[in-house]
Formats: C-alpha cells, sequence, structure tokens
C-alpha cells in the first residue's frame, strides 16, 4: 500500500536542523497523510492504520510544538 509506504518515510525521515518553512511543510504532509489514511480506516476499521495515524500525529504535534514555540505563562 503506497499512503503505508509514504507514511513510513515520513516517520524515519530525521527532523534535526529543519527551517521554518521546512517544519511547515512537514507538518502540512504529516496531516495530508493522516487524513488520507482516516480515509481508507473508515472503509476497513484496521487496527494497523490506526497506530500508523498515532504515531504521524505524536510526530506532527512534536512539529508543531517547535513551530509555535513555548508558551509564556
Amino acid at each position: 500500500m503506497e499512503l503505508l509506504e509514504k507514511a513510513q518515510e515520513f516517520e524515519n525521515r530525521k527532523m534535526s536542523n529543519m527551517s521554518t518553512s521546512d517544519r511547515v511543510e512537514a507538518s502540512r504532509e504529516a496531516k495530508a497523510l493522516i487524513l488520507s489514511i482516516n480515509e481508507v480506516y473508515k472503509e476497513t476499521k484496521d487496527p494497523e492504520l490506526m497506530d500508523v495515524m498515532k504515531r504521524l500525529t505524536e510526530k506532527k504535534k512534536k512539529i508543531e510544538k517547535r513551530l509555535n514555540g513555548v508558551p509564556l505563562v
């Protein structure tokens, strides 16, 4: 399945030394992958797809945390 290969490649990609525009692009790519996998998941209810979406979401949150910065409280 092509989506799972793309997701695996995204998970294995190094996220260090990225510029801000690279982080924005990676976040958008993660979102697109998650939504695509979700469409397939709705039809198949495969638990493996849910695990992949959770891992991608975790990585996406880390990227977005770095983009948004730490809140000043």
